[in-house]
């Protein structure tokens, strides 16, 4: 076991030597346990729990300002439900979706020089102003997954609806926001084409690839969950265009879940989690994709995507990974700058790896965290600077049957990447002490 001081300087950003902590280490099932996935070895790592919360809250302007926001009902501590996180410098974004009532920002930060851990609140980003729900064109209405690119730009996806299932209602339309995140100005904003959508349509996910030709060699890939496409959009082009293959489908055999003590069924839960390599030789990236309600993982080149014509007509060069067995259920996904890749095994309370220099394999998968209580539905999961990022949020729990809130339901959890695979199939011999320079803090 690390010192606990050391540990939590190794998550944060700035590689300081923090004076006081107050995250919580969380051990992880030991290798030992006689729990086993796939034949695969634990990574022996422990876990820090960052930030916890009962309920989320909000850093308004002052005591009397939240309270009457309480009780207008513009501010229901009960309803907000954190689902997607993203890190740049010292910020990490927490997005709350509208599924309910009182929810006063979908998009917010936590500074990470001045919280070291806790119960933080929220402070929505840009601003309180650019979060008004249903303020078409000027404010965001919903937001789910984000990704900040070497570019310092914050790619937001507004889905423009409130609620969920059958009391989803289209505020505004689905609209792609560019963000300079170090102006906090918008850089662009673009509404995606009727062509780009239809009556199932529900995107919550976004992957952006930057290609050989710098900031302005830049797609974005929003995976349709339920309208079972992908969007494409070239901010070079300012257009986009839709993809459609079979791959994106879910599974019909696999659309039970059990989770958080829950049995349930998302059988139309299709494409979502998506994560892409690093550059091949030929100069493009490897998308993988997995549809929710399914056990398998699919890939095509972005060399396919990024050409309209090509990926309107591509259905061979999509390709499909073996089999990676049941309980495989997964949301989210990233691959670090090493070709590890990282995703969410919501039905194991769980994290895992693979190596995707490695056959796509069971024996080359990992899990790197598992806790029954601390990770129940780790809904996204990101890498910066060497650290392994998680959000969980018992999402079932809240969505089927009722929180408890004198329980901890919502924690945003790191471990360092070189511990979390150490002595697993992820482990990469690419790992080195370069130039000197510590290995979290390569760049």
């Amino acid at each position: 076991m690390i010192n606990k001081t050391k540990w939590m300087a190794i998550c944060t950003f700035w590689v300081i030597l923090l004076v006081s902590a107050e995250g919580k280490l969380v051990q992880e099932v030991p290798s030992g346990s006689g729990w086993n996935w796939g034949g695969s070895k634990f990574g022996r790592a422990p876990i820090l729990e960052r930030f916890s919360w009962k309920t989320m809250d909000f850093a308004y302007p002052d005591e009397s300002s939240r309270q009457l926001a309480i009780a207008r009902g513009d501010f229901v501590p009960e309803n907000a439900l954190p689902v997607g996180i993203e890190i740049w410098r010292n910020k990490l974004f927490v997005t709350i979706p509208r599924w309910r009532g009182g929810i006063p920002a979908t998009l917010n930060y936590i500074s990470l020089d001045t919280n070291l851990g806790g119960s933080p609140k929220l402070t929505p980003w840009p601003n309180w102003v650019q979060n008004v729900a249903g303020s078409c064109g000027n404010s965001l209405t919903t937001v789910y997954r984000i990704h900040a690119d070497q570019c310092d730009r914050l790619w937001v996806l507004d889905t423009g609806t409130i609620g969920i299932g059958n009391t989803t209602q289209q505020a505004c339309p689905y609209t792609l926001n560019i963000f300079d995140l170090t102006t906090d100005k918008i850089l662009r904003q673009y509404r995606l084409r009727p062509d780009d959508i239809n009556q199932n349509t529900f995107i919550a996910n976004i992957a952006v690839d930057l290609g050989t030709g710098g900031c302005d060699d830049a797609f974005a890939y929003m995976s349709d969950e339920l309208g079972y496409g992908l969007i494409v959009y070239s901010w070079a082009q300012n257009k986009s265009w839709r993809v459609t293959h079979s791959f994106f489908m879910p599974d019909p055999l696999a659309g039970d879940y059990n989770i958080g003590g829950l049995n349930f069924q998302w059988g139309e839960e299709g494409i979502f989690g998506m994560s892409l390599s690093g550059l091949k030789r030929d100069g493009f990236r490897t998308l993988y994709f997995h549809p929710l309600s399914s056990n398998r993982e699919f890939a095509v080149s972005t060399r396919i995507l990024r050409n309209e014509q090509l990926a309107l007509d591509s259905y061979h060069d999509f390709e499909v990974l073996p089999d990676g067995g049941s309980l495989f259920h997964r949301t989210s996904s990233v691959i670090d700058e090493n070709d590890v890749q990282f995703f969410n095994l919501i039905d194991q309370n769980a994290v895992g790896c693979w190596n995707s220099l490695l056959p796509y394999s069971p024996v080359n998968h990992a899990v790197v965290a598992r806790h029954d209580e601390a990770l129940i539905f780790p809904a996204d999961v990101k890498v910066n600077r060497g650290v392994l990022w998680i959000i969980s949020d018992r999402m079932p729990v809240f969505l089927i049957s009722t929180l408890n809130y004198n329980d901890v339901n919502f924690r945003v959890l790191c471990v360092p990447v070189r511990e979390a695979i150490a002595g697993t199939a992820c482990e990469n011999a690419q790992w080195n002490y370069n130039n000197n320079r510590l290995w979290w803090d390569r760049k």
